[in-house]
C-alpha cells in the first residue's frame, strides 16, 4: 500500500494535491469529484479510486525452496503456483532465485497449492486463503536407498457367494541419512493372490494426503510395483482387490523387504491355517470381536508367510458403517471403500495396541469426495492428535481448523487426480461430472468452514 501511494503522489489530477497518507488522497479524489470540475476530471478521479481499491486488496505470497539433503537453497527449482477452485488451475509458474526465494502476485484471496519440483520429483505446501508465505521441503533422488523399511504389511479378507475380497496395505518408512528421495521404475514392490484383479489403489506420503496410483504389473505373474516416491518419513501403499473363490485360498505373499508386523485380518466366520514353516501367534482384539487377527513380527526377507483361509464371511465393523454413512450412505454393491472408516480411538489399553491402525487398514472416507488419511501412530488419544500431531490437550477452534486443514490437504490432489484422468481419457465424461460436483460442493463446504471457524 506504501509503494503504491508513495508512486501516487505524483499524480496529477486537476484539483488534487499530492498527500502522503492514504485517507488524505481519498479525501482530496472525492473532494475534486464534488468541485465543478471537468468530466474528464471525474472520469480521472473514477480510475484513481478504483487502481486505489485495487492495490489494496492485491496480495503477495512469498517462500523459499530448501534442499533439505544439503541444507542450502534449491536454486533453480520450479515453483508452480495452482489455483484450487474449479478444479486445480496452474496460476502461475517462477524459479527459485540463489536464495532458494520465490514470489507471486495472488489475483484472489482463495486457496492456492504451492508446488516445488526437484529433480523430477514433486513436493507440496498448501496456501489457504489469506495465507502470505508459504516454504516447501524438498530432498535429493536417488534410485536406491539403504534406509527403507517396512513397518506393517497388512492383508485383509471376506468372503462372500463366490468372491473373495482383499486390500494389502503397506506402510514404508525411509529413514535416510542424509535425508533423501528414492524414485526408481520399480521403487516399492509386492504380490496379489493368484486371480486377482485390483479395484482401487492409493498412496500417501509423509505429511501428505492420498492420491489415486495405479500398481504397474511386472513381468511375473502376480508381481506389481508402485512407481511412487518414497519421500522421507512414512509412505502408505494400499491396494484392493477381488478375486474368483471356491471356498478356500491358499495365499503366498512372498516377503520382498523384511517388515515389523506382517498381519492378516479376516472375519471369525473363516478359517485360517498357517503353512509349515511360519511364525504366526493369534491375537484377539476386543474392540473387533467378529475378528480373527493372525500376526508375524520381525520378518525377514523371502521368510515363508504362506497361510491358507478357507469358508466365509464380512468384517461388521462399527466405525465403516459410520463412515459410510458420513459419505453418503452408499452401501451398495462391492464395498470398494479402501479399508473402510476408522473411528475415534479411546485409551483403554488391548493386546493390539501396536498394531491397531494398520490392522484396520488405516484409510477412511472424508465426506462425499472420497478424500482419506491413514493413520500414522500406534497409539492415539484423540483425532486431532495425529491430524497434525498437536498435543492432546488443544483448543476445540484449533483442532476444528486443523481437521478443515486436513480436509483440504486431501482435496487438493483428489481435484488433481480427476483433472489428470479425465484429460487422459481414464473416465467416462459422466463419471467425470459427477465427482466434480460432489469435489466442488464439498470444497465449498471446507472453505466456508474454515472461514467461520477463522472468525471465531
Amino acid at each position: 500500500m506504501k509503494r503504491f501511494l508513495s508512486s501516487g503522489i505524483g499524480l496529477k489530477l486537476p484539483g488534487i494535491e499530492p498527500t502522503a497518507g492514504a485517507v488524505g488522497f481519498m479525501l482530496a479524489v472525492l473532494r475534486a469529484l464534488r468541485s465543478r470540475s471537468s468530466r474528464r476530471t471525474v472520469t480521472f478521479g473514477i480510475s484513481a479510486i478504483i487502481a486505489f481499491a485495487c492495490a489494496t486488496f492485491a496480495q503477495t505470497l512469498t517462500g523459499t525452496v530448501t534442499n533439505s539433503t544439503t541444507k542450502k537453497p534449491a536454486s533453480g527449482d520450479d515453483v508452480v503456483l495452482i489455483k484450487l477452485g474449479q478444479g486445480m488451475e496452474e496460476a502461475s509458474r517462477t524459479k527459485a532465485d540463489s536464495n532458494g526465494s520465490f514470489t507471486f502476485k495472488l489475483d484472489d484471496n482463495g486457496p492456492h497449492l504451492v508446488r516445488a519440483i526437484h529433480q523430477g520429483v514433486t513436493y507440496h505446501k498448501m496456501a489457504p486463503p489469506g495465507t502470505t508465505s508459504a516454504d516447501v521441503e524438498v530432498f535429493d533422488v536417488s534410485k536406491k536407498l539403504a534406509g527403507i523399511g517396512v513397518t506393517a504389511d497388512v492383508m485383509r479378507f471376506q468372503a462372500q457367494g463366490n468372491e473373495l475380497q482383499g486390500i494389502r496395505l503397506f506402510a514404508v518408512d525411509n529413514h535416510s541419512d542424509p535425508p533423501r528421495t528414492q524414485m526408481n521404475d520399480q521403487n516399492f514392490e509386492f504380490y496379489l493372490p493368484d486371480g486377482a484383479e485390483v479395484d482401487q489403489s492409493m498412496a500417501m506420503t509423509a505429511g501428505g494426503q492420498p492420491i489415486n496410483s495405479a500398481p504397474v504389473p511386472q513381468k511375473e505373474k502376480n508381481r506389481y510395483a508402485y512407481i511412487f516416491p518414497l519421500r522421507p518419513g512414512e509412505t502408505q501403499f494400499q491396494v484392493s482387490f477381488h478375486m474368483p473363490y471356491n471356498g478356500q485360498l491358499s495365499v503366498d505373499p512372498k516377503a520382498l523387504y523384511a517388515a515389523q508386523h506382517f498381519v492378516v485380518m479376516l472375519p471369525k466366520s473363516m478359517r485360517f491355517s498357517a503353512g509349515a514353516g511360519t511364525s504366526f501367534q493369534s491375537m484377539k482384539d476386543p474392540r473387533q470381536s467378529d475378528a480373527v487377527v493372525q500376526v508375524a513380527s520381525n520378518t525377514r526377507v523371502g521368510q515363508s508367510l504362506a497361510f491358507t483361509i478357507s469358508g466365509t464371511g464380512l468384517l461388521a465393523d462399527e466405525s465403516e458403517a459410520n463412515a459410510g454413512q458420513a459419505a453418503g450412505g452408499q452401501a451398495a454393491g462391492r464395498d470398494s471403500r479402501p479399508g473402510g472408516g476408522l473411528g475415534p480411538p479411546i485409551d483403554a489399553p488391548d493386546p493390539l495396541e501396536k498394531y491397531r491402525w494398520y490392522i484396520l487398514g488405516g484409510f477412511a472416507v472424508v465426506l462425499a469426495a472420497g478424500a482419506v488419511y491413514i493413520a500414522k501412530r500406534p497409539r492415539m488419544a484423540s483425532v486431532s492428535d495425529f491430524v497434525d500431531s498437536e498435543p492432546i490437550e488443544m483448543p476445540a477452534t484449533k483442532a476444528a481448523s486443523s481437521r478443515s486443514g486436513l480436509l483440504l490437504e486431501a482435496l487438493k490432489e483428489e481435484i488433481f487426480q480427476l483433472e489428470v484422468d479425465h484429460k487422459q481419457g481414464r473416465i467416462s465424461q459422466q463419471e467425470y461430472e459427477k465427482s466434480k460436483a460432489a469435489l466442488d460442493q464439498t470444497l465449498e463446504r471446507a472453505l466456508k468452514r474454515r472461514s467461520s471457524i477463522s472468525a471465531r
